[in-house]
């Protein structure tokens, strides 16, 4: 499996990104998957998750602000962040979300200005 996700981006606060995450190599509908994000320094935590049918949870910090979305045919996860805030900078990556992780691709950087 490989997970190449884009979108990332140097924005001011306030502004909107929309990540993308392209899956291949694996029969996507099947899993549940997710957003996460490593700021610098920290570990990698879970903001936006996304089931096989469409259920969506999010984290306290994002709730509101991010939208997570998934294309079963395009196997494509995406992740509409809007109202970003300097405390959103990170890398953020895509994988499952539960059950054994695909290997990490390379993420897609976030930085958000003040």
């Amino acid at each position: 499996v490989q997970l190449q996700a884009s979108g990332g981006g140097l924005v001011q606060a306030g502004e909107s990104l929309r990540l993308s995450c392209k899956v291949t190599g694996s029969n996507f509908r099947l899993f549940a998957v997710g957003w996460f994000r490593q700021a610098p320094g920290k570990q990698r935590d879970l903001v936006a998750a996304i089931t096989t049918d469409h259920g969506k949870d999010y984290a306290d910090s994002v709730q509101g602000r991010f939208t997570i979305s998934r294309d079963n045919v395009r196997r494509m996860l995406y992740l509409q962040m809007n109202d970003l805030k300097p405390e959103d900078t990170g890398t953020y990556y895509c994988n499952r979300n539960g059950g054994s992780l695909w290997p990490w691709g390379r993420g897609t950087q976030v930085t958000v200005s003040s």
